[in-house]
């Protein structure tokens, strides 16, 4: 089978590269072949380097690094990147049997998709974001610093001015998610769901759609190890970019009131307003190796509480894997690998409520029974990358059955969502 696998960057600049670039890697070191087609010019992570993978440059520029009225028009409409897009499939040795694309809003634009399906083959794309249906990609109301209760292009969507940027973004945006209806039309597409709440939630975004969704975790790259021990440590951890929809300033005051450090690990916009804290310690982006060695050292409970419905986090999982209980937001698809009480808490995103979840991990003893029990859950079923791989080889198989014998394929798609993929 021959995958081409389809993202922006060829480096982990977030997270669906970070997963686009390991789903190539897993998809090679289980036989198949795999071309990984990078859109925006750039290095290469040393995952790709593999007999299997053979990766191409479409050389684009990031369209929000242009002039203004540039950026607009290429992130709406982008006809070179359709062009250049077309010569790369054009160009492969022999046609792709499934088509998986990652990302498409920096560079490729709503102009790949009618590239991709004029293939005839399956076309797949992991939904990290809600792109495919919220002009901002994250249901968020940035003007409130809450989650979206609007109907996506409503009238009352076009009219809040809920976008991070501007106005004017907002209508570039809205613009683009126009121009990608379009362009998906009522072509098949099978979306793969990296949570459950992803799915229960976008489902009814996108009614109007042919989608089949599917469910696969993401793949965290951890290797075994024995578990940390929380009762050591003097932080109350975050690993992330620095911003309010990620909850990272709920953090600083949580940490406060519970008499604890708070631990930053990565940048952004909240920066210099969490500087200015006594309680506060900023490391910045650290190497994954880095990371590791921190949260082992120093973390005594791993925070992610995001005011967004966000998909992930990874580093819930990361956390896990390494022994550390975790106070996750009830909005964060991560969330539902953690056990309420029993390998860490999930909790409304505000921070007295974190406060409190925090003052019941004083005990050494309950925060060493609850990384005790995050590790063995988590090891019990972890979420690999051979096990993800395994995943995708069998709902690529499945729909190439599918598109082989149609009739016999009717029933699986009234299966339950856990028995799709």
């Amino acid at each position: 089978m021959h995958v081409v696998v389809l993202a922006e960057f060829a480096v982990p600049s977030g997270g669906a590269e970070k997963v686009a670039l390991e789903s190539a890697r897993g998809l090679a070191e289980t036989g198949l072949t795999v071309t990984y087609v990078q859109a925006i010019e750039g290095p290469a992570d040393p995952l790709l380097d593999h007999p299997r993978i053979t990766r191409i440059g479409l050389g684009l520029a990031d369209v929000w690094t242009r002039s203004a009225l540039s950026a607009a028009l290429s992130a709406i409409w982008h006809r070179e990147a359709a062009r250049r897009l077309v010569r790369a499939l054009d160009g492969l040795a022999w046609p792709p049997d499934v088509l998986h694309l990652h990302q498409w809003t920096r560079s490729l634009s709503p102009s790949v998709f009618p590239v991709l399906f004029a293939r005839s083959v399956p076309v797949v794309t992991t939904l990290h974001d809600y792109f495919l249906a919220c002009p901002n990609g994250v249901h968020y109301r940035f003007d409130r610093t809450e989650p979206c209760a609007l109907t996506p292009i409503s009238v009352a969507c076009l009219a809040a001015p809920c976008d991070g940027k501007s106005r004017a973004h907002k209508l570039v945006r809205v613009a683009r998610t126009a121009a990608l209806r379009a362009a998906i039309g009522r072509r098949r597409l099978d979306v793969v769901h990296v949570c459950d709440a992803s799915r229960m939630r976008i489902g009814g975004l996108l009614g109007r759609f042919d989608l089949a969704h599917h469910r696969i975790d993401n793949p965290v790259r951890v290797p075994f190890a024995p578990p940390a021990d929380p009762a050591s440590g003097n932080a109350l951890a975050y690993v992330g970019r620095l911003t309010r929809e990620k909850g990272a300033d709920l953090v600083a005051e949580a940490a406060a009131l519970a008499g604890l450090t708070a631990l930053f690990i990565g940048t952004g916009p909240l920066e210099a307003e969490l500087r200015g804290r006594p309680n506060v310690e900023l490391v910045g982006w650290q190497a994954p190796e880095a990371v590791e060695r921190l949260l082992r050292s120093r973390a005594r409970v791993v925070v992610a509480p995001s005011r967004w419905y966000e998909t992930g986090p990874l580093t819930v999982y990361e956390a896990l894997a390494a022994g550390l209980p975790v106070i996750a937001s009830n909005r964060a698809g991560a969330a539902e690998k953690v056990a309420d009480g029993v390998n860490g808490f999930v909790v409304e995103p505000e921070a007295g409520v974190l406060a409190v979840a925090l003052r019941r991990l004083a005990s050494d003893d309950q925060a060493r029974a609850l990384g005790r029990a995050a590790h063995a859950r988590y090891w019990a079923a972890p979420m690999t990358l051979a096990a993800h791989a395994e995943a995708l080889v069998k709902l690529y198989h499945g729909l190439l059955r599918e598109r082989a014998h149609p009739a016999a394929a009717v029933l699986s798609l009234d299966q339950p969502l856990d028995a799709v993929s």
